[in-house]
């Protein structure tokens, strides 16, 4: 996979700046927040295939969001060496929010790739639980995927 590789120091300041807007956003509407981000194996996290897939997911969550009456209040959107991510605080039902986001990451085509997590007002994630692989075997998945 082609781009700029980053190391753990990166993807740890990356989590922690995606945590800490997460609480502000909680704090701040006490409301549900996503948290939307690319999965992607090993060391590089963007190039513009992954972006393009990503702004195509993001597309599909906005829309579902709109079509579902659902008020974003507040957005950030965040491009990175760690990746992309979008994060938002929604004016909806936690459980509502979550069932929306796992039909886009189960429906849309590159849905596999989809890391939409819902944060509840208590602070919970209400995220599905992962199933560990190698990460050649994803690496090889993802480029698969991205190559169609």
């Amino acid at each position: 996979m082609e781009g700029t590789e980053i190391d753990l120091i990166q993807m740890l300041d990356c989590r922690e700046r995606r945590g800490f807007i997460q609480n502000e956003l909680l704090g701040k509407y006490h409301c549900p927040v996503i948290s939307f981000c690319m999965n992607i194996p090993g060391p590089i996290k963007t190039n513009p295939q992954i972006r393009e897939a990503f702004l195509t997911g993001l597309a599909a969550l906005t829309t579902a969001l709109e079509e579902a009456s659902i008020t974003v209040l507040q957005s950030y959107d965040i491009a990175e060496l760690t990746g992309d991510e979008w994060i938002a605080a929604v004016d909806a039902d936690s459980a509502k929010v979550k069932e929306l986001t796992m039909e886009i990451e189960n429906r849309h085509p590159f849905g596999r790739l989809f890391d939409i997590d819902v944060i509840g007002v208590d602070g919970v994630k209400l995220s599905r639980p992962r199933y560990p692989h190698s990460v050649p075997q994803m690496q090889e998945a993802v480029m698969k995927m991205l190559a169609k």
